[in-house]
């Protein structure tokens, strides 16, 4: 679908001046003075003429269409320019992006997901981005996950986190400040289950059990700069002190961690007041009809603070782009501002990256999981990242199980760090 937003600036008429034959000198010098000088000419050309006549294309998805048409139609009336609106699947962007933008047919602009990143500056399909004054709107973790080697790539405005959700009437509102003070709240409410978490079964699940593992001090991946290094994170005593909890709460130890729950047993055992306390995302609450339940940030088990991974949405400028300079204002100067971010957030209500935005319309649990994202760090986007997951997950499920936690956390380190280089 394409969608033309205005019609641009209207067409300019000039009218010229004819000069009247014969006359006086008097007449004459009267005629010159009356004609416009070429300063007054060039003032008067700028006062009336769009400053643009360009087009910019930009890929929206159906939910976010809206919100970028008004800020759209905004920026033609103040430039001339003309936006056209492209909506497409989202599914369907990431890999239409790469290969239409090296052939000249591809957008200016697109909405996307940060883990995106590496595959499209890998491709080099996509612009650095100055957000100029306005940088300082961003929540931190936003602009960090839409970076790339120390350079802006994108500009983030949503959010995504897990965080903790726990039932109130069993063991209260107010969050937990440690593993050790949740899981005592749960068993003084008498629950047959103080916690549960998702394993995705025998599968094994980092993506959940990662805000406590970064409450260890083991990242996956080291950061500089706001920036994903290659160099894993999660060895030395860290990682070791994050395996010997796997082993001390898995189904060898106390049991509160196993590989018989996965994404539906999991929800069902919350859901059913049978688990007081459960760490789950914003897209499972419709699971928990049954159950009075808030929302808050995971508690530290390690002792640092629990940083889930945060998922980010924004806007990418294209390599290509016929119009960078105009597609950066069109960002900088229409979509990063309170009206523009918060009909963004009103169409489609992911956690907001930009400051002011009144996230009522959310509803109530939004401010639990805005605590927890802004406790977290962007899921990296580096394409080593993709040669983590299965190792990484088979080994928390081996030690939730019963393996040897150190030998097997060590073997997973060494084995991750091969394949990577």
């Amino acid at each position: 679908m394409h969608k033309k937003i205005g019609m641009g600036a209207a067409l300019l008429t000039s009218v010229a001046l004819l000069a009247a034959c014969g006359g006086s000198a008097e007449d004459t010098a009267a005629d010159v003075a009356a004609e416009p000088t070429a300063e007054e000419t060039t003032a008067a050309e700028e006062t009336t003429a769009p400053e643009s006549t360009a087009e910019l294309v930009v890929w929206v998805d159906e939910n976010r269409e809206g919100a970028v048409e008004a800020a759209a139609a905004t920026f033609e009336a103040e430039t001339g320019a003309t936006v056209t609106l492209v909506q497409k699947n989202f599914e369907d962007i990431r890999a239409d992006f790469i290969s239409q933008v090296p052939t000249g047919e591809g957008p200016d602009i697109t909405v996307g997901a940060h883990d995106w990143l590496g595959a499209l500056v890998e491709a080099g399909v996509v612009n650095t981005v100055d957000l100029g004054a306005n940088a300082d709107s961003f929540a931190q973790v936003g602009l960090d996950a839409m970076s790339y080697d120390g350079q802006q790539y994108g500009m983030p405005y949503a959010l995504e986190a897990i965080a903790l959700v726990q039932n109130v009437d069993l063991v209260g509102a107010e969050a937990p400040a440690t593993w050790d003070d949740m899981i005592q709240a749960g068993i003084d409410a008498g629950a047959e289950r103080p916690f549960c978490i998702n394993t995705a079964g025998e599968t094994g699940d980092g993506y959940t059990m990662y805000p406590l593992q970064t409450s260890f001090g083991a990242p996956v991946f080291v950061q500089e700069d706001g920036s994903y290094t290659s160099e894993v994170g999660m060895g030395g005593e860290a990682g070791l002190a994050f395996a010997n909890f796997l082993a001390e709460n898995g189904e060898a130890g106390n049991g509160y961690i196993s590989t018989t729950v996965d994404y539906a047993i999991n929800n069902e055992l919350f859901n059913s007041g049978e688990c007081a306390f459960t760490i789950q995302g914003p897209w499972a609450l419709g699971e928990f009809g049954d159950v009075n339940f808030t929302v808050n940030p995971v508690p530290s088990a390690g002792g640092e603070t629990a940083a889930p991974f945060v998922g980010v949405q924004g806007f990418y400028v294209s390599s290509q782009s016929a119009n960078t300079l105009l597609a950066n204002e069109f960002l900088t100067n229409y979509i990063a501002t309170p009206d523009a971010m918060q009909a963004l957030f009103d169409a489609d209500p992911r956690l907001p990256a930009f400051d002011g935005v009144d996230t009522a319309a959310g509803g109530e649990y939004v401010a639990g999981f805005q605590a927890s994202a802004e406790d977290g760090v962007p899921m990296p986007s580096i394409p080593e990242m993709g040669s983590v997951w299965d190792f990484w997950n088979a080994a928390e499920s081996a030690i939730i199980k019963g393996a040897d936690p150190e030998a097997t956390w060590t073997k997973m380190i060494e084995d991750l760090t091969a394949a990577i280089s």
